[in-house]
């Protein structure tokens, strides 16, 4: 009799998750952003908290725990209790590339965390100051092979989306930039803006208005196809380097075993959020496209970052700050 209590206590949970997942939630919900506030893990906190308040009557708070590329901010939620309280809004960095260049990171990207849904996803843009004569990617390819180490590239910092992919942008064009690690976006663009450096990949909600005022000049965008915010500017891909292909996201996870019930409820919820009209013209705003994914495709993401960022960082000596 104890064991066919058992099992069927187990059959409601493998079908309907944990009896607790029943009424979720039933207290405020804390989404972790793992970087300094202002920053687009913050934004996507702030966009998704108003209507899930709406829908659910809990508060869903945004609360800012920065360091390490967002690993500290990261580790703490894939310790934390499995009970869908507290989430992490991660990014291609957190998950994608942190494991190639932190040997100690504290947690496993895939197995730590139950994956939620992909929110969305933007292209970068490689951007150059004005003074350069480089006007198209092939310009700047043969200025940057007449010139070995002379090109210099802004970053957020070592390890961040913006130095790996001037690393990958070094290996497919095989040229050699030299990369120059500022501490936040903000100073980097100020240093390309001033003529400091010479180039940056760059996001388009932080630049586009300098392109537009043609502070900055905008050569490429760095996603395979052409993104909807910027159809008139051509992409690496189509600029002869065939194979380069980054596009910089930001995933929802849980804590490894958090009830599928509650992941459920929760990648329909935030589907529904990103596609609603409002929130997909401010989105657009921001240089943002909404991608409201399942568990399965955010985790085969995942697997796929890691193994191409392993693959661009394995002869880089990287030792991030």
């Amino acid at each position: 009799m104890k064991i066919f209590s058992g099992f069927l206590v187990y059959l409601v949970y493998f079908f309907v998750g944990s009896p607790f997942a029943q009424n979720y939630p039933d207290k405020p919900v804390r989404f972790i952003s793992p970087f300094p506030p202002g920053g687009g893990t913050d934004l996507m906190g702030r966009v998704l908290a108003p209507p899930l308040l709406q829908r659910w009557g809990h508060a869903f708070l945004v609360e800012n725990k920065p360091g390490a590329n967002g690993s500290i901010g990261s580790q703490y939620v894939a310790k934390s209790p499995a009970d869908g309280y507290t989430l992490l809004i991660g990014t291609m960095g957190t998950h994608g590339i942190n494991p190639s260049i932190y040997p100690q990171l504290g947690y496993d990207p895939i197995h730590d965390f139950s994956a939620i849904s992909q929110l969305v996803t933007s292209p970068m843009m490689l951007l150059v100051h004005p003074s350069m004569p480089a006007k198209t990617v092939a310009d700047f390819i043969r200025l940057a092979k007449s010139q070995p180490g002379r090109i210099t590239f802004s970053s957020s910092g070592k390890g961040s989306v913006g130095h790996l992919a001037g690393l990958l942008l070094n290996v497919t064009a095989n040229i050699q930039l030299t990369h120059v690690p500022y501490r936040g976006s903000g100073p980097a663009t100020v240093d390309l803006l001033s003529g400091q450096v010479q180039a940056m990949l760059g996001s388009p909600a932080a630049t586009l208005s300098f392109v537009n005022n043609h502070k900055l000049r905008a050569l490429a965008q760095t996603s395979r196809h052409r993104s909807a915010l910027l159809m008139n500017l051509p992409t690496l891909a189509e600029s002869g380097l065939a194979h380069y292909d980054v596009s910089t996201w930001y995933g929802l996870w849980a804590p490894a075993l958090t009830p599928k019930s509650i992941v459920h409820q929760l990648q329909i919820e935030v589907a529904r959020i990103l596609f609603l009209p409002e929130v997909k013209r401010f989105l657009a705003t921001q240089g943002l496209e909404p991608v409201a994914s399942t568990p399965e495709i955010l985790s085969r993401q995942v697997k796929l970052e890691m193994t191409q960022w392993a693959h661009v960082t394995a002869n880089s000596a990287l030792h991030p700050e």
